[in-house]
């Protein structure tokens, strides 16, 4: 008897529950255990770092911890566990752990190379040997339990915070706009640029799911204790035969709380056919409701009736003053590093501002965190590459892209003598690092150059150079508050140097450079309140026009134009708060103050008579940083979201705006040489007011959204110009410029399909844009001091894009738009003074040029899709004007031999076939 007392007393200690408490610094493991199952000991080290496990069950189940460790690394520790058995483990530098049987474990494309150089260093691993392989990581990821906190033998009552980063697990790159979300209860988020979210749930069980535009559909089981973080992998969606439905999108319009937004992607951009076969960000946008351009090859926005200038386009947060290449003809952004697009035609939220009509914002790609990869095209007048990858596997990228033209071979074609001398070409350079110092902190840096030149037939040669830069630091200072801090940088020049004669050869001027910094922050205290809050200061200079003899022999008189500068500041605060899942509200304000300052000489005027030279009585001098005017004025946004059921309702919206710079220029579209010029003394700062409605339904089951939204907006101090007069060289621009009250009004209607093989949408818009002189009284006055449409009024606008999938590498695209010819002043008649014949023109802006009709069609040729080759290629084949219509971008009269002729500028008079060659590996 006394003998089977040690025997089971042995007995009960082998096969007593495990009881044991492991402790984790980040660097090392301590702790002590007897019969620890292996997943146990998972759960505890996951709850306290951010380390996060990968195993099947069925590998690990025989694996037990027993014994005392103290201050040991992890790598050395499984070293140690799993010696003596067929189990490999690899651990990456986002700290996940892989555990498998597999002969090889990858933690970063490229396919197939082991790395011997890391085979010492535990910490590094193995590489992903391809898609499948993660596709098999990410399922066992979903059937796995997170404990999401410090475990407890109770979960206690109430709520915590859930947070992290949805990355792609191939490239690394963030997931942006993804939903994380509770099904049952109701409750979701978005992620942001960075890919960041934080969420606050029910403490308990919860099965988390995870939606984005073209990656896999993915879920999460956690547990969640207390607040904690859980970062989610996804994979990219594979194209199958089979249509494939998009959830993500289905009710994105239904379901936001803006209204007046449209998000493009990249995949949506290559589907619209676009002269010369290359992927165009500005033209895609164009085909939205409430978006127009003045004509062809054109560029310039026109968004619900404001002119090209009040659009604020930003580049990875730096400010684009000229978004266009070679006459219009190509956007200045290269589309093989873009990942989307983003739109605020009304509800423009408090951080945004400087502009009265839209902010359009585009990003880029991060760039490859995980292998080196490129991807290129060449077309019939530009080629493109872009590469990227790692600089630090895991935490810094660096992607370089370029592009070029090569243009001067198509106009040596032309067989009109007064072409064919002519010469135009671009390039662009982009460089982007992204590096992520830790979980919390991460930085950007982005730069960008391009230049442009171009003549006719004369000797006069047109340059004009963009150049951006921005750093953008992103810190999460707890899982509900964090912040990114901005600074920017931005210029633009143009030069015109004309040398026909040596006499007459002159060198024309101009420049503006802004430089900006902004510091913004949110703060999420529950999922129904968020809070964002920010402040941001920008510095304008202008070097308003030079004008100087070029060579010796040049006898062109200097005229020099005083530069100008100012600083523009803000500070805002907005909360969104959704009062039940059927009701959300946005209300927010932004107060800017702008200041306008010397060195500067002001010319005063007469009191009581028009501003005009003559009446100048005296010049104020101002020293450098005086204070010559300031403005102070508060910008107002509120918005509404009503549920009225699952698949439909109603938004409604309220805005003030401020815009403290304008472009002044005679034309309707952005041309090279138009001038930029802040408010002073005499130009006020431009106001708008804006009403907005919207009605949002999704039909057949959400695979049809229907939205029609409408808007009325109040002008205040919006330029145009005096007849006749000039704008280039203007010391005194105050004089050749009216100050006008205008009003803008119209319905927009968007049809989209988002699923099958057929799919697309089609928009139309009706709106106009009336203006009238501030001081009826003035003889400068158009129209006698009654409304008269703006140069880019268009009442009726439609657009129809198609997108048909025959099969996996087959796909058909086509483009059809039509729109109201935009207004011009005709003449009427002759008359005769001081003995010589002049033009008698009717009131401004009461003619039109014909309608604009123009269908594109294009064809996507995939190459084969083998997971293993050199790379990947497409071919596109695009016909451009594909009904041959010479649609006028303008209509001029000349007069010849006493009488008065008009005459119809065309751009485009016949179709223009294109093919485009681009690869990727």
């Amino acid at each position: 008897m006394k003998a089977l007392i040690p025997i089971l007393f042995l007995l009960c200690f082998c096969c007593r529950p495990a009881s044991a408490q492991y402790r984790f610094d980040g660097r090392s493991v301590s702790g002590s255990a007897v019969n620890l199952k292996f997943s146990e000991w998972v759960k505890q080290i996951e709850a306290q770092s951010d380390y996060y496990f990968y195993y099947r069950k069925a590998d690990t189940d025989s694996v037990f911890i027993s014994g005392e460790v103290k201050d040991q690394p992890l790598a050395a520790f499984l070293r140690d566990l799993f010696r003596g058995t067929d189990l490999r483990y690899a651990i990456d530098a986002r700290h996940r752990v892989f555990v498998t049987r597999e002969r090889a474990i990858v933690t970063r494309l490229p396919t197939g190379i082991f790395d011997p150089a890391a085979e010492a260093d535990t910490s590094v691993g193995y590489v992903f040997q391809d898609q499948e392989m993660a596709a098999r990581l990410l399922s066992n990821a979903e059937n796995k339990v997170y404990d999401v906190g410090i475990k407890t033998f109770r979960i206690r009552e109430g709520t915590a915070t859930v947070n992290g980063y949805v990355r792609n697990i191939v490239t690394g790159e963030p997931v942006i706009g993804a939903s994380v979300f509770l099904e049952k209860p109701s409750i979701g988020v978005s992620t942001d640029a960075l890919g960041y979210y934080t969420l606050t749930l029910p403490r308990g069980k919860h099965m988390l799911k995870v939606r984005s535009v073209g990656m896999r559909e993915s879920h999460r089981q956690i547990v969640l204790y207390s607040s904690g973080k859980l970062n989610i992998d996804l994979i990219e969606n594979v194209v199958a035969l089979k249509e494939i439905l998009v959830k993500s999108d289905l009710d994105a319009s239904v379901k936001s709380n803006q209204m007046g937004v449209s998000r493009v992607t990249l995949k949506t951009m290559k589907q619209v056919p676009t002269a010369f076969g290359e992927t165009d960000a500005l033209r895609v946008v164009m085909t939205l409701p409430g978006v127009k351009t003045t004509g062809e090859s054109s560029t310039g926005l026109n968004v619900r009736g404001g002119s090209t200038d009040q659009n604020l386009i930003l580049f990875n947060d730096a400010t684009v003053f000229n978004p266009s290449h070679l006459f219009g003809f190509f956007s200045a952004f290269n589309p093989d590093i873009l990942k989307d697009i983003e739109l605020y035609k009304s509800d423009m939220p408090a951080r945004l501002g400087g502009r009265l009509s839209s902010v359009l914002e585009i990003n880029t790609r991060e760039g490859n965190k995980r292998k080196f990869s490129g991807s290129g095209g060449i077309g019939l007048l530009t080629g493109r590459l872009t590469l990227e990858g790692p600089i630090i596997k895991e935490r810094t990228s660096v992607m370089v892209s370029g592009r070029s033209s090569y243009s001067n071979w198509l106009l040596k074609q032309v067989t009109d003598v007064r072409y064919n001398k002519s010469r135009a070409s671009f390039y662009d350079v982009n460089v982007q690092i992204n590096h992520e110092i830790n979980q919390r902190n991460s930085l950007t840096l982005s730069a960008y150059k391009s230049s442009d030149q171009f003549k006719f037939n004369s000797d006069t040669v047109y340059r004009y150079q963009s150049e951006l830069g921005s750093l953008k630091w992103k810190r999460i200072f707890n899982p509900r508050l964090f912040g990114t801090f901005t600074g920017s940088y931005s210029s633009y020049r143009y030069d015109i140097q004309g040398e026909q004669m040596p006499e007459n050869a002159f060198d024309l001027a101009f420049r503006i450079r802004q430089y900006q910094a902004k510091a913004d922050l949110s703060y999420i205290p529950t999922n129904r309140h968020t809070f964002d809050m920010g402040l941001s200061s920008s510095l304008y200079k202008i070097q308003s026009g030079t004008f100087r003899p070029r060579g010796s022999a040049s006898l062109v008189k200097p005229e020099i134009v005083e530069p100008e500068q100012g600083v523009e500041s803000a500070v805002y605060f907005s909360e969104r708060y959704d009062v039940n899942p059927q009701l959300a509200l946005t209300g927010g304000v932004r107060v800017s103050f702008f200041q306008y300052l010397g060195p500067r000489s002001v010319a005063r005027y007469a009191e009581g008579l028009p501003i005009e030279k003559k009446y100048i009585r005296q010049f104020d001098t101002y020293g450098s940083g005086a204070i010559i005017q300031n403005y102070l004025g508060p910008e107002y946004r509120v918005s509404l979201r009503y549920m009225a059921s699952a698949s439909f309702s109603v938004k409604a919206g309220f805005n003030t705006t401020r815009q403290y710079l304008q472009m002044l220029s005679n034309t309707a579209a952005i041309s090279p040489t138009d001038i930029w010029k802040l408010s002073d003394s005499y130009l006020k700062p431009q106001q708008g007011q804006q009403f907005s409605l919207g009605l949002y339904k999704t039909l057949r089951s959400g695979s049809v959204e229907l939205s029609v939204e409408g808007y009325y907006k109040k002008l205040r101090h919006v330029l145009d110009y005096k007849s006749g007069d000039s704008l280039i060289l203007n010391k005194q621009i105050e004089t050749a410029v009216i100050s006008t009250t205008g009003k803008a009004y119209g319905v927009e209607i968007l049809l989209k399909k988002l699923t099958g093989k057929l799919n697309g949408w089609a928009s139309y818009t009706y709106a106009r844009t009336l203006l009238k002189a501030d001081d009826p009284s003035s003889p400068d006055a158009p129209n006698n001091g009654n409304y008269y449409p703006a140069n880019y009024d268009k009442p009726h606008d439609f657009s129809l894009i198609g997108n048909y999938r025959v099969n996996r590498r087959f796909s058909l695209s086509l483009n059809f738009n039509y729109s109201t010819g935009r207004p011009y002043t005709p003449p009427v008649g002759k008359y005769y003074m001081d003995g010589v014949v002049r033009t008698y023109y009717a009131e401004r802006n009461q003619a039109r040029i014909p309608d604009y009709i123009r269908m594109d069609f294009g064809l996507n040729i995939e190459g084969n899709h083998r997971v293993r080759k050199l790379a990947h290629s497409s071919w596109t084949i695009s016909v451009y004007n594909l009904l041959g219509r010479k649609n006028p971008y303008s209509v001029f009269f000349v007069t010849e031999n006493g009488s008065i002729k008009g005459y119809k500028l065309s751009i485009f008079g016949q179709p223009i076939p294109s093919l485009t060659y681009n690869f990727k590996f």
